[in-house]
């Protein structure tokens, strides 16, 4: 019988949803760096039919996370993010550089599709001296992840994959390059892991959409869905690696076992 800290020897991610999201709520406070998709915007329509979007944040995933597991989560995130603006004015004009335990970062649709921003690859990333890195995609991803772990060396990050929407063949073939860099990408740091949406999430196409989305973005079913998805990942990263997060509680703090790395 499996006992309820470990995978099965053949399972995926989100192979196996829990309404709880298990192990996702031993954190105590989780930072989330992300654009409409992660601030929980809805799309709503003035008397003419134009589209307003509003970011509705106590109907996004993370605030559905924080009610499923009691773990803190800090919405850093805004409609229309990019890992640039985050990085250049946003962070520090709304004093978002903050020390948490852990972070998820969720970028990239409007960096890629709305601002066309270069791609680049995971050796734009220059660990020594992330001023160094390129103005690309993932130069600037390079520098956000660079300055959360000088804030925090220990917090553990996971770094999330675009979902493929079918929209095009063109913007699923960048979404499987970039994921396929952010794999590289997890190497360069510690404590680092990989929310492979690309893989493992349900198709967002018209069907899908129909169902869980108002537009482009979801409905409140659609974040609840992305809450479950986000929270059942983490779950199997620490069923996976049970020693990386051994020592979660002593993040931030003095506090050392010898015993353990």
């Amino acid at each position: 019988m499996k006992k309820i800290y470990e995978i099965d020897s053949n399972e995926k991610p989100l192979d196996n949803i829990k309404d709880t999201c298990g192990f996702a709520g031993i954190f105590k406070n989780i930072g989330v760096i992300g654009d409409s998709l992660s601030s929980g915007e809805f799309e709503s329509t003035d008397k003419n039919g134009v589209i307003i979007y509003n970011d509705m944040y106590e109907y996004s995933w993370p605030a559905i996370l924080e009610r499923i597991t009691g773990t803190k989560y800090d919405n850093f995130s805004r409609g229309g993010m990019t890992f640039k603006e985050f990085y250049e004015s946003w962070a520090e004009k709304n004093c978002f550089w903050k020390k948490e335990q852990a972070y998820i970062i969720f970028l990239g649709n409007n960096d890629l599709f709305v601002y066309n921003q270069k791609v680049g690859t995971s050796e734009d990333i220059n660990l020594k001296d992330p001023s160094k890195n390129p103005d690309s995609y993932f130069g600037y991803l390079g520098k956000v992840i660079s300055k959360l772990k000088l804030l925090e060396p220990d917090s553990r990050i996971f770094l999330t994959s675009l979902q493929i929407d079918n929209l095009t063949p063109e913007r699923t073939k960048v979404v499987k390059e970039v994921r396929d860099e952010m794999k590289k990408v997890i190497k360069l740091y510690s404590y680092t892991y990989l929310i492979d949406f690309t893989e493992y999430l349900f198709l967002y196409d018209e069907n899908a959409r129909d169902k869980i989305a108002m537009g482009f973005h979801p409905n409140p079913l659609g974040y609840y869905s992305l809450a479950l998805a986000f929270g059942n990942y983490i779950d199997y990263i620490i069923r996976k690696y049970p020693d990386d997060f051994r020592k979660i509680p002593f993040i931030g703090t003095d506090l050392v076992n010898i015993n353990y790395k």
